[in-house]
């Protein structure tokens, strides 16, 4: 499998696993994705050189983002403070390939890359009613934060989201 940073020819295949992995989870009832939101974020990912991917030959495999801010970063209490972090976002796997390790490899991946980018800690925010990412993330070293972030997408629609840490 071969690791890079996404590019502009990516975005209709990264678009199209996306809408198939926002059905898996809707189908499991974690409505959490939808046709706005991560899709519309891809293109200035790409541009930006924050967007990963994962591929086998051609296809996409899974993908995330590196960001450098996150909207919910001031909302909860980091262990560690005053030292380079990303945030983690948009986190991915392609429904073909789901429970075969690829969202562990990944988050391996991230940290890897945010090490060579001379980053400290990986942070990332996670839904409260997306128990498999939760279990994922605890397995995988990262420490919940004190805290919650409140994420208003519309009136009557608010996410509840986790923030979590690991130390690189």
């Amino acid at each position: 499998m071969d690791f890079r940073l996404a590019v502009m020819n990516d975005l209709p295949q990264i678009k199209n696993v996306y809408k198939e992995i926002i059905k898996s989870m809707n189908d499991n009832q974690i409505q959490i994705w939808d046709d706005v939101y991560p899709c519309s974020f891809f293109k200035e990912d790409i541009k930006n050189n924050k967007l990963y991917l994962l591929l086998n030959d051609d296809e996409i495999v899974a993908a995330f983002a590196l960001c450098d801010t996150n909207s919910g970063e001031r909302s909860v209490e980091w262990k560690y403070k005053g030292e380079k972090n990303l945030y983690l976002d948009r986190l991915g796997v392609n429904v073909n390939y789901s429970r075969k390790g690829i969202a562990s490899l990944m988050l391996t991946k991230a940290k890897e890359t945010a090490k060579k980018l001379g980053v400290k800690h990986l942070r990332l925010f996670v839904v409260d009613t997306n128990k498999p990412a939760i279990r994922l993330y605890s397995k995988s070293g990262f420490v919940r934060a004190t805290g919650i972030y409140d994420e208003v997408i519309a009136d009557d629609f608010i996410l509840h989201e986790y923030g979590y840490e690991i130390k690189l």
